[in-house]
């Protein structure tokens, strides 16, 4: 294909496919000599028609015949092979001459399709490493991106790149390397052929081709940004379907079944009509080159033949019956090239989605020169600290210390900042002014997985995953032996209802631990804080899942497990939190009280209040 038919931003796609292809430049090779041989079969296999045809029309009988000199001129080569053939013919005899001929085209046959399927199983162990090698560079990031950055996506969305993008991308791969290492080799090897047989005939044809490859050309414009926003519609498909399924109950509770299917279907059919646009696009290619392909064919029958029939006689029969074989055969992969033009349009489209995964900066990252850090020896101290999300500032200016052994309650009202404070410590987040320490030392100057080494983390919504309970408490800590997950439970007091389970520790809890109650569920996960060991506990709302006895017993291991540790707790039951060394009330990303439980009650302000709303004293 011309570069008028090739733009430069193609170019700059193929580029960009085939750069993930580069651990596979081994096979790369392979695929490029298994091709090239393919091609030189190929072509071997109905220039043999040649010999056949002409033992058929019975050029081969004549009494004599006049030697001709080899040349390279396509008018002499055709008269010096036509010369060689028509003398072993007439050596041979025509019966004898037919059965070689024949076996000579079965043998080319042959080694052609031995070599096609080496050069397909070569392409296939590529495109099914692209994948791997691509959804683990995807979901790589994915684990290694901030929190931050699932606040703006769906996770709907991020599947759909994960498993379809990725998809679209695979059959990219596959049409970026036929594009450049198979289909070239056989038009190269077929146009060869045809202008050794009739350089003037191929000359008309390459006159006409142009014309095909405009018209298809004018069809993959619009591929691209199609296919485009027929993903991201798909990922919001996906989206839907994913809060469906963790929503069932409250979408069962509040009779919105009508309501929920009304909105999928909307989703579902856009979705529907981008892809049918997108497919309409697609398929015309395929159609339409078969029909400008068989104006082209009926092109040269007209011109060859008048060139057969004239009294030059400028070419044989039996030549312009091979040359129109061989120029049938071209269109194949012209065509198939025309059809990886649109696979690359499509995998583009999915990559630039990928990309967007893959390029997206992390902002959570190690410092060039880390401070070492073994452990909490003073205190963690948060100095004027500064938080937004957007523009809305829900942290203000907030300063407050943790001494070393302290437990450390934040309380107040919902949204008021408790839980960013406490996604600080670990970097979840990272402020945008001002400072969090450990000993002095700002954790922006700490290597990443040093400061969450010393931290055991229980969040309100206990995060299980669908293994079994054993993985679940070592999450992390893979070494830890089976008599080490024993003790951590115990103390979570999970070890009795654990050993209940039909395979106990062998047990699998299933997706979200959803074949466990909400109790039992938070007692494995303060269990995996436990196992840890950690010098810094955070507990955000670590007992609210639970029933009033799950609750006091969970609450005397966390008590046994926090005597002597520094400990960070967000809570809204004060009464979990009454023993605390220090409580913080924050309201609108500010400190407005602070103290222990008795100050605080003395001050008779605003954690009275909340004190007294909750019935204790």
């Amino acid at each position: 294909m011309s570069t008028s038919i090739i733009p430069l931003r193609l170019l700059k796609q193929l580029r960009s496919i085939l750069q993930i292809v580069q651990n596979y430049r081994s096979r790369q090779w392979q695929y490029v000599i298994f091709n090239a041989l393919a091609s030189v079969f190929s072509l071997f296999s109905i220039a043999a028609l040649i010999p056949f045809l002409q033992v058929i029309f019975n050029t081969g009988d004549q009494e004599s015949l006049q030697a001709v000199a080899f040349s390279w001129n396509p008018d002499q080569l055709q008269a010096f092979i036509s010369y060689k053939l028509k003398s072993f013919i007439q050596e041979k005899g025509s019966l004898q001459s037919l059965y070689y001929f024949s076996g000579g085209i079965i043998i080319m046959f042959l080694l052609k399709n031995v070599f096609n399927y080496l050069s397909f199983y070569t392409i296939a162990y590529t495109r099914s490493g692209v994948v791997r090698d691509l959804r683990k560079r995807t979901y790589d990031k994915l684990v290694d991106l901030p929190v931050s950055y699932y606040s703006d996506e769906r996770k709907g969305d991020i599947i759909s790149r994960l498993t379809n993008d990725v998809k679209e991308v695979e059959w990219g791969v596959v049409g970026a390397i036929e594009m450049l290492f198979k289909h070239p080799f056989y038009i190269l090897m077929y146009l060869t052929g045809l202008l050794l047989i009739s350089w003037q005939l191929t000359v008309f044809a390459v006159l006409v081709l142009p014309v095909s490859g405009y018209l298809i050309s004018r069809i993959a414009k619009r591929l691209k940004s199609t296919a485009q926003k027929g993903q991201q519609k798909l990922g919001e498909v996906l989206n839907v379907i994913e809060e469906t399924l963790g929503g069932l109950k409250v979408i069962k509770g509040f009779n919105a079944e009508r309501q929920m299917k009304s909105f999928f279907d909307s989703k579902n059919d856009q979705h529907f009509g981008l892809m049918l646009k997108l497919h309409r696009k697609e398929l015309a290619a395929s159609p339409v080159s078969e029909f400008l392909g068989s104006v082209v064919i009926s092109s040269l029958l007209m011109f060859g033949g008048s060139m057969v029939l004239s009294d030059a006689n400028s070419i044989d029969g039996a030549f312009f019956i091979a040359y129109i074989t061989i120029f049938s055969q071209l269109i194949t992969p012209a065509k198939a090239l025309t059809e990886s033009y649109f696979r690359v349009q499509k995998a583009s489209a999915s990559f630039d989605r990928i990309a967007e995964i893959l390029d997206t900066e992390n902002t959570i990252i190690d410092p060039s020169n880390p401070q070492e850090i073994n452990g909490l020896s003073d205190k963690v101290m948060y100095n004027d600290v500064h938080f937004s999300y957007g523009s809305k500032e829900v942290i203000s200016g907030i300063s407050f210390e943790v001494n070393k052994g302290e437990t450390v309650a934040l309380v107040g009202a919902s949204g008021g900042g408790k839980s960013t404070l406490a996604d600080l410590l670990p970097r979840f987040y990272d402020t945008q002014r001002g400072s969090v320490t450990i000993d002095g030392v700002d954790i922006k100057q700490v290597r990443v997985t040093d400061l969450r080494s010393l931290m055991g983390i229980v969040t309100q919504e206990p995060i299980l995953f669908n293994d079994t309970v054993l993985e679940n408490i070592r999450l992390g800590i893979k070494s830890a032996s089976q008599e080490d997950v024993e003790k951590a439970a115990k103390i979570a007091n999970a070890h009795d209802f654990v050993q209940a389970l039909e395979h106990g520790y062998q047990t699998t809890i299933g997706d979200r631990g959803s074949k466990l109650s909400g109790g039992q569920r938070q007692r494995l996960a303060i269990a995996r804080a436990v196992l840890k060991n950690p010098e810094i506990l955070i507990l955000d709302e670590a007992t609210s899942a639970l029933d009033t006895e799950s609750e006091n017993l969970v609450q005397e291991a966390l008590e046994n497990l926090m005597k002597g540790r520094t400990s960070l707790v967000i809570a809204h039951r004060l009464s979990t939190i009454q023993h605390a060394d220090k409580i913080i009330v924050i309201d609108k990303g500010q400190i407005i009280e602070q103290g222990n439980h008795s100050s605080l009650i003395a001050l008779n302000g605003a954690y009275k209040k909340l004190v007294d709303l909750q019935g204790f004293t």
